[in-house]
């Protein structure tokens, strides 16, 4: 019976109706390339890099355009230990490749695995969970994190939507100093928001940290941080859907934790 019921519940757990000739043709790449044997989907497969079971939702098709056309504009082996190799796509197969995984990404895998592999960073201490979600769950906090329950706490409250977004903030952005990922840290930020008001080079609408923090959730390609990881021709990698996922409550809070960033 049990079996019957999962071959009953396969087409909707597996968007079977999305399967087109691009997503077909996206995984005819992945196997020629043999991605699974650094990569993981769905549980299975290698663990020398990030597991991509999420990548179109943690990072968006844009990024992994830019990513899959040169790796090395992203990861430095002397720094970062390790080197994707070029595959040497043509556009074609990279459209196709990302149409894969965004089927993948949408597969309904029941939350498994539990804990995949992500980038590079995002194992900080307390990456998963929130100070103030893991002191309401009564675990044991990271070192030097202060036990304080979100309640009502702006801050706090914002600390949650930083980790539970879609996608996370924490899939790209770490809060330590000189620790960048697919974004760049956020570590100082509200003194940095507040440096690149005043430069020559930003050319966007915020007076205050605040404000600059808020249009670089809502539109952030106003201001596009220096380097090619980041952003491709005039627009940033980060989404721009955030003003329309979070709401006004929400981002309120979230530039709140972010201003607090120290």
């Amino acid at each position: 019976m049990l079996t019957v019921d999962s071959h009953r519940q396969f087409p909707g757990l597996t968007n079977s109706d999305q399967l087109s000739d691009e997503v077909i043709r996206g995984q005819d790449v992945w196997h020629a390339n043999n991605c699974i044997n650094c990569h993981t989907i769905l549980g299975e497969g290698a663990y020398y890099a990030p597991d991509l079971t999420k990548i179109t939702q943690m990072r968006g098709a844009p990024y992994l355009t830019a990513f899959l056309k040169d790796p090395s504009q992203f990861y430095d082996e002397e720094r970062h230990r390790r080197l994707m190799p070029n595959p040497n796509l043509d556009d074609d197969e990279i459209s196709d490749l990302i149409a894969f995984m965004d089927w993948v990404a949408n597969v309904d895998n029941q939350n498994w695995p539990p804990r995949p592999i992500l980038v590079k960073g995002t194992s900080l201490p307390g990456a998963d969970l929130s100070v103030a979600q893991q002191a309401d769950k009564g675990e044991e906090l990271p070192p030097g994190a202060t036990p304080v329950s979100a309640g009502k706490d702006p801050v706090a409250l914002g600390e949650v939507v930083f980790r539970s977004a879609t996608p996370a903030c924490t899939a790209c952005h770490s809060i330590a100093p000189d620790v960048n990922m697919a974004g760049p840290t956020l570590a100082g930020l509200a003194d940095r928001a507040e440096d690149i008001i005043d430069s020559s080079d930003y050319e966007g609408n915020a007076a205050t940290a605040e404000e600059f923090i808020h249009e670089s959730i809502v539109a952030p390609s106003a201001y596009l941080h220096p380097g090619e990881m980041y952003s491709a021709e005039g627009k940033s990698f980060m989404p721009a859907t955030y003003g329309e996922t979070l709401s006004s409550e929400e981002l309120e809070h979230l530039v709140a934790y972010l201003a607090s960033i120290k």
